[in-house]
């Protein structure tokens, strides 16, 4: 009998568990438009989330602005604010690379590429009654790459279609 208490009890905590690490991530996957402002150019374009399960998730963007394009990929830890409904936070990092045509922009020269980590720290909101999600972060830019800076005033804006 004892055998089959702790069975009973060991798949009760198996199944809770994992409805508790599915609640952790409101959608599976998410595309939409990405915005990155702050000190420098601002950069708008096309961004992909998806949810590894549980609190992991990955974000890939392709962001375009003046003379630059920049590819990035990020890892996030992603979690519900206990009492709402679809607000979460989240953090992360990842890389990043810059292509900036010189030849065209006002600096003259030639073409550089900026190879830069991105940590990020923000909310994320999906309106549960629709697809829909934003987020806000803060995600200041660390270039190690020409002459290596870091510009912590940069943020980041996104509008997302939901896929569950």
């Amino acid at each position: 009998m004892k055998k089959v208490f702790l069975s009973l009890l060991g798949c009760t905590l198996l199944v809770g568990g994992v409805q508790i690490v599915n609640a952790q991530t409101p959608y599976k996957t998410a595309i939409g438009l990405g915005i990155d402002v702050g000190d420098g150019p601002t950069l708008v374009g096309p961004q992909i989330k998806h949810s590894f399960g549980g609190a992991n998730a990955g974000n890939a963007q392709v962001l375009f602005g003046d003379d630059v394009v920049t590819l990035g990929v990020d890892y996030s830890y992603n979690q519900q604010i206990a009492g709402t409904n679809g607000l979460g936070w989240y953090v992360g990092i990842g890389p990043q690379l810059s292509f900036v045509d010189r030849d065209r922009s006002w600096y003259g020269g030639e073409d550089e590429t900026y190879f830069a980590i991105r940590p990020a720290a923000g909310l994320e909101y999906k309106i549960p009654t629709a697809p829909i999600g934003f987020h806000f972060d803060w995600k200041p830019w660390w270039n190690l790459s020409h002459n290596s800076n870091f510009e912590p005033a940069r943020f980041t804006l996104g509008f997302k279609f939901t896929i569950k």
